[in-house]
């Protein structure tokens, strides 16, 4: 049996761990704030694909995820007894020219091509319906791959199904193994000091929680802005993108700005009310794209880190391939997401 050490305890550390454990290794993992303590605590939970054209490794993979994510989180669910609040309701944008219009139907046809019968990229008139986007020229694209969850909710679930393997979440202790670090900003911040260059860096977000019952409604992109309709009888609005801040875990009139927007594209939250704030800062690579593979100058160490806007997402593949290399020394990471091509 393996020994395998991840230190991180957010969304790529937790689905890691979890990947490790299904295929017969011991995993410890460790993580001085807990579960879920930085970016991953957050509350918007978009898993959105990029658009179906000038197609990459990164698309691909991307998708792959988001087609894997249905199986991963209800696994995760029987085995721990708690829901994630992964839903694949898929998505509403406006669209707000005649030159946005012949894009969106361009989109269709690539989608086709690109996604085949495992989603739908598609223009339709709004009809009206209460829980949709302002569209100025009265058209809205509808993709079916999209899909949310609650970011919270979801690490909680990792937690009780890794509890349920024998797995519990250390504050601290030592290396054993092969060692995954999974630790985000602070992280790329570790790997910036042992570089000439800025391998990536902090990005904060600030986003919101709405009081209003959407049911199984599609989450909405406009403006700017996802609106996600969570289980729970609530809406979260977000975010900003920030590089310049001072203090990372308070919001500010950024946030109320992305509330308006949200509240004008979708008028019929208009009266909701806020319960919830929250800022964070999520880790971006300089590539924009995760940074999976070996620590370049550390023998038996990993990194799995650069989860930006798109960590969920992009969690369920990541912990295979990371899975695959760790255990069985097979490296299915594409080129542009090595760590090694970032230094």
């Amino acid at each position: 049996m393996a020994d395998i050490t991840i230190r991180g305890a957010g969304i790529f550390g937790l689905s890691i761990a979890w990947a490790c454990i299904r295929r017969g290794a011991h995993v410890t993992v460790i993580d001085p704030n807990g579960p879920g303590a930085g970016s991953s605590g957050g509350v918007v939970g978009a898993l959105a694909p990029h658009v179906p054209e000038n197609w990459n490794a990164k698309k691909a993979f991307q998708l792959e995820s988001l087609l894997m994510a249905e199986p991963f989180w209800a696994e995760v669910e029987e085995v721990g007894g708690i829901p994630s609040g992964y839903a694949r309701s898929g998505r509403l944008q406006p669209i707000l020219d005649a030159k946005g219009l012949e894009l969106a139907r361009q989109r269709a046809i690539s989608s086709a091509a690109l996604w085949g019968n495992q989603a739908k990229w598609s223009v339709n008139q709004a009809d009206g319906a209460p829980w949709a986007p302002l569209s100025p020229t009265g058209w809205l694209i509808r993709d079916t791959l999209s899909a949310h969850l609650h970011p919270r909710t979801a690490c909680n679930a990792l937690v009780s199904a890794l509890s349920a393997k024998g797995v519990t979440i250390q504050s601290n202790g030592p290396d054993a193994g092969a060692v995954i670090w999974a630790t985000g900003t602070a992280g790329l911040e570790a790997l910036n000091r042992r570089h000439h260059r800025m391998v990536g860096n902090g990005v904060k977000g600030q986003a919101a929680v709405l009081q209003f019952d959407a049911g199984a409604a599609p989450q909405i992109f406009a403006d700017g802005v996802h609106v996600i309709p969570h289980s729970d009888g609530t809406v979260a609005v977000g975010s900003t993108s920030e590089r310049d801040y001072e203090d990372p875990g308070t919001t500010d009139a950024q946030l109320d700005g992305v509330i308006e927007r949200a509240r004008a594209a979708v008028p019929v939250l208009k009266d909701a009310a806020v319960i919830h704030r929250w800022a964070g800062v999520r880790p971006r690579a300089r590539s924009r794209a995760p940074m999976l593979g070996h620590w370049p100058d550390r023998p038996g160490h990993f990194v799995a880190n650069g989860g930006f806007k798109i960590g969920f997402g992009m969690a369920p593949k990541i912990a295979e391939v990371m899975a695959d290399l760790v255990l069985e020394d097979r490296n299915q990471i594409p080129d542009g997401f090595e760590v090694k091509a970032s230094f």
